[in-house]
């Protein structure tokens, strides 16, 4: 379930991409026999398919965090690394360089993307049905009903979905053919919280600022830096 891995960095998307290009790059070559030491195992259509299916990995990787490379350096990186000649810089310097430019990224999306969920959430406060709690969370109750509430310790069992202020669906227990299980004290804070409120039986609304959820490191691809999440819970049974 992917609230149980919270407050934790992840890899952007873009850097997952980087690196499985390079596995699948040196993957595809004889150390002895590949191009950095002359000889060509790889044939011109099997040499061009796997420029191909890196290219394609790679963009679609920077694409989903907005990352915008120049094609021409780009590729220049790529041919020093393959042939070993005059490197710009070693591998190190490199890293640093990929890690504080995807920072400064995702620093910026993630500045737009705070300022778009505090308006949802200034605007959400003030329409009826909408209780916030002093924490800052925001929940409507869809129906009301009559079991015991769980605390932090308790196991529980949902069925839920997720999306985003845009109406993005990023997560849905339906899918899964089955309600789901886990410790209320293993999510995030916004659904530690907010699932204490219900009795059992009962189907809230959680409308969840970025700091009750997965804060300035997102989640993924699907869910970006800051992001506000609104939840759909049915709370079906404390199991222990």
């Amino acid at each position: 379930m992917r609230m149980k891995y919270q407050n934790l960095p992840v890899l952007t998307a873009a850097v997952i991409a980087v690196t499985t290009s390079i596995v699948l790059l040196f993957a595809g070559c004889d150390g002895s026999s590949g191009s950095s030491n002359g000889g060509v195992n790889f044939g011109k259509d099997a040499s061009y398919a796997l420029g191909l299916n890196i290219g394609t990995g790679l963009k679609d990787g920077l694409a989903a965090d907005g990352v915008s490379p120049n094609i021409n350096e780009l590729l220049k990186g790529m041919k020093d690394g393959l042939t070993g000649k005059n490197p710009r810089f070693d591998l190190m310097e490199a890293r640093n360089i990929i890690e504080s430019t995807f920072d400064a990224v995702m620093e910026e999306k993630g500045a737009k993307v705070r300022e778009e969920g505090n308006t949802f959430l200034a605007e959400n406060a003030g329409k009826p049905g909408i209780s916030i709690t002093p924490s800052g969370l925001q929940y409507e109750v869809l129906s009301e009903g009559t079991g015991a509430k769980p605390s932090a310790e308790n196991v529980v069992k949902v069925h839920y979905e997720g999306r985003l202020i845009d109406g993005t669906l990023f997560d849905n227990s339906y899918e899964y053919q089955e309600p789901v299980v886990f410790p209320l004290n293993g999510v995030i804070p916004g659904w530690t919280e907010g699932l204490q409120l219900m009795p059992v039986g009962s189907k809230y609304k959680f409308y969840i600022p970025s700091e009750l959820g997965y804060g300035a490191y997102g989640a993924g691809a699907s869910i970006p830096p800051n992001a506000v999440l609104i939840f759909t819970v049915e709370l079906l049974e404390i199991v222990e």
